[in-house]
């Protein structure tokens, strides 16, 4: 369905600083895209021709490493992913994109989002930082895997989430998605029994607190003290 500027503007942060007059333009060509739970939007291999802004919901960018499942990035609203596949004609997607609950996506073909880029050259510098930042973090996820222990992956990771996605609440910081013990599991390359195993430890040591699949860290600083300690 198509998409007012208003709504683009207050949802997805890229769009903040457009012009009015080339949003009014580039709006009519943009399409909303409702999936349902677990839906592949697409595979790492395909030909990228759209890049797509996460409205609400979840997705979840993924590689395998052999026969394992590792989550690079769990995104939630306002996040935009696909765009480097949409740089350049004949590039393929780096990974699978998978939603990870009800989700509703803003998504912009490869030759409009050109245009864009064109009216608004500042805007590629933005997607180079964002993409650059991405590279960057996958690079120290494949060190964390190598160098560090399950529970210290764990709380890095959860660390990470709580100051990308967290909410202050009386109770301390609360990540704001509600993450299974599969997801931590492939977030970190470890088996699921095992993930259980520590995120258990680690609320009985009172670093987090868990309620219905939401994670809370009541003490966020104790706990990156405790990770440099683990480091």
């Amino acid at each position: 369905m198509p998409i007012d500027q208003q709504t683009l503007r207050s949802t997805v942060p890229f769009f903040e600083d457009i012009s009015p007059d080339f949003l009014e333009r580039i709006v009519p060509f943009m399409y909303e895209r409702t999936f349902k739970k677990n839906s592949i939007i697409f595979i790492e291999g395909d030909e990228g021709e759209e890049i797509y802004f996460i409205r609400s919901g979840s997705v979840n960018i993924y590689s395998f490493d052999g026969s394992k499942k590792v989550i690079l990035a769990v995104l939630q609203k306002g996040d935009y992913f696909g765009e480097m596949a949409v740089i350049r004609p004949g590039l393929v997607r780096s990974a699978t994109a998978e939603t990870a609950s009800p989700t509703k996506l803003f998504t912009l073909r490869r030759t409009d989002f050109e245009k864009l880029i064109e009216q608004h050259p500042w805007l590629a510098l933005q997607l180079l930082e964002y993409s650059l930042e991405r590279l960057r973090r996958t690079n120290q996820q494949v060190y964390d895997l190598t160098f560090l222990n399950v529970k210290t992956r764990i709380m890095k990771r959860l660390l990470r989430l709580s100051q990308e996605y967290g909410v202050s609440e009386a109770e301390g910081i609360r990540i704001d998605a509600k993450l299974t013990h599969q997801q931590i599991a492939e977030m970190v390359g470890a088996a699921r029994e095992t993930v259980t195993k520590v995120l258990q430890e680690l609320q009985e040591e009172g670093h987090i607190l868990i309620r219905n699949k939401w994670i809370t860290l009541p003490d966020r600083e104790r706990m990156e003290k405790l990770l440099q300690e683990e480091i």
